[in-house]
């Protein structure tokens, strides 16, 4: 037997006013993506913004279904936007911003672990990290260099 230590590295941000302004104005459009959320069931709004090679930004917002769990999280639509529209362009970046109409959220809310592995999938095939910042309403946001920060021990491509 033998047993590995796995560290993440995350970092701080105390307010939006503290992030480079590159990834302040993609928080922005995450937040603004966010105003557009269907969540008429969960009242959980989620808005995510991601920064392509080319200074492209693509936006997500979750969709809710009556039919649960035919929903599907503001992340994958956002990556699922890219590779459908921008095949060949890597993703650099991602913010994701939250909100809920029962309380006032003030801690950063990661991506779930559907939209990590996702995530983590496009993040392997393009061979490059891709930084990931995330938020609630107000208050601090972290960032983590990688997904696979987020999801250390991944099920990839390499298993099949």
């Amino acid at each position: 037997m033998k047993k590995i230590e796995i560290k993440t590295q995350i970092t701080i941000f105390g307010s939006t006013e503290e992030l480079p302004t590159i990834v302040n104005d993609l928080m922005n459009r995450a937040i603004e993506a966010k105003q557009n959320a269907y969540a008429p069931y969960s009242k959980f709004k989620v808005g995510a913004a991601m920064l392509l090679e080319d200074g492209t930004i693509i936006t997500g917002n979750n969709q809710e279904n009556a039919a649960y769990p035919s929903g599907i999280c503001a992340e994958r639509v956002a990556v699922w936007k890219v590779s459908s529209e921008f095949p060949n362009k890597k993703i650099l970046k991602l913010a994701i911003s939250a909100s809920s109409s029962s309380q006032i959220l003030t801690k950063p809310v990661a991506p779930c672990g559907a939209c990590r592995q996702t995530l983590s999938e496009y993040e392997i095939k393009q061979k490059d990290n891709i930084e990931v910042y995330f938020m609630g309403e107000e208050g601090e946001i972290i960032k983590t260099e990688s997904v696979l920060d987020l999801l250390p021990i991944a099920f990839n491509n390499t298993f099949l």
